[in-house]
């Protein structure tokens, strides 16, 4: 996806630095990326991103390396372990991919694109996949045209992950959760909690009561709350907000007791099995990173619809279902 690649991708635009894009934009058989998946190659020889998890990589970038060299962009058809030896077994996912091999947009589309991602607002980007492959940009998807000659991603608005007490866990998990592409917003109404200096730049901190600043930003489906100040004049605000709406994760930080006491403070919310407590999964974490780990991995679970449970106890997909772009 291109928000993956993106900073990569911009830095390399700032200094100069021509870049070539390989996005899969079809396939016939089971993989291990979605479509719009998208490797950036740079002129300096480095790279980022993934089509296939591996079984293609290599071959992609020696074709990105030849066009940056000057080959003409093109549209090339992958099968995965097509070079191996008779004996050799085949990749599970041996299906033919359709790759997109062509320069990175140029402006003003660059430009949209980093301003969309910066300011996490929607833009749907198109691409050719006809000679010369030109890029065009709307703000909905509706705005341009679909047939099987173009190939279109929508950037979508990140869901939020609200972090309610600005404490060290909160800080791991704000930089654990950049990768995720969430939004992150830690609230704590102390402020001496919010200037400890401990998050990354691209936290939203915020001085506020958590239920007030939740009633002036309403929560969506998609977006998750983990309370993490152990106290409850600020914790329990903070649930009761979030289950008035449909956040799609609810969780709060504590022991097995300390939850069995939320629990008696909040009996008379009526969707409290919503709210899962002790937040986390059992990976029997002792640090802060394991802690927010646990965390971030039962969230993850939750919005895919997923028990978390061990992949080889489990017989559904590895990858749940995600939405793919318009080809």
């Amino acid at each position: 996806m291109l928000r993956e690649v993106w900073p990569y991708v911009d830095t390399h635009h700032r200094a100069g630095q021509p870049v070539v894009l390989a996005r899969l934009v079809d396939r016939d058989g089971p993989g291990s990326r979605p479509l719009g998946a998208t490797m950036a190659v740079a002129g300096d020889g480095t790279w980022r991103g993934s089509l296939s998890g591996g079984c293609v990589e290599g071959i992609v970038l020696e074709a990105a390396r030849e066009v940056l060299a000057g080959a003409p962009p093109h549209v090339t058809v992958v099968t995965p372990g097509e070079h191996l030896l008779p004996w050799e077994e085949v990749p599970a996912c041996a299906g033919e991919l359709r790759i997109q091999i062509a320069p990175a947009p140029p402006e003003p589309i660059h430009s949209a694109i980093t301003t969309a991602l910066a300011e996490d607002r929607p833009l749907a980007i198109q691409v050719d996949l006809r000679p010369p492959y030109p890029w065009s940009v709307a703000a909905t998807i509706g705005q341009l045209p679909q047939d099987e000659t173009t190939f279109t991603e929508e950037l979508t608005k990140r869901p939020r992950l609200l972090l309610i007490g600005a404490t060290d866990l909160a800080a791991t998990l704000a930089t654990l959760a950049g990768s995720l592409h969430r939004g992150v917003v830690v609230l704590d109404p102390r402020p001496g909690h919010v200037i400890s200096g401990a998050f990354p730049d691209s936290v939203t901190l915020v001085c506020a009561w958590p239920d007030e600043w939740i009633a002036h930003h309403p929560l969506h489906a998609d977006d998750a709350l983990v309370t993490l100040s152990h106290d409850p004049r600020i914790d329990d605000r903070a649930i009761r907000a979030a289950l008035a709406g449909p956040a799609g994760y609810i969780g709060a930080l504590g022991s097995r007791a300390t939850h069995t006491q939320r629990l008696r403070r909040l009996a008379d919310l009526p969707d409290l099995v919503r709210l899962h407590g002790p937040t986390g999964l059992d990976l029997g974490g002792t640090s802060l990173a394991e802690s927010a780990l646990s965390i971030l991995a039962e969230i993850v679970a939750v919005n895919n619809g997923r028990s978390g449970r061990r992949l080889r106890d489990g017989h559904l997909p590895i990858r749940a279902a995600v939405a793919t772009p318009h080809a």
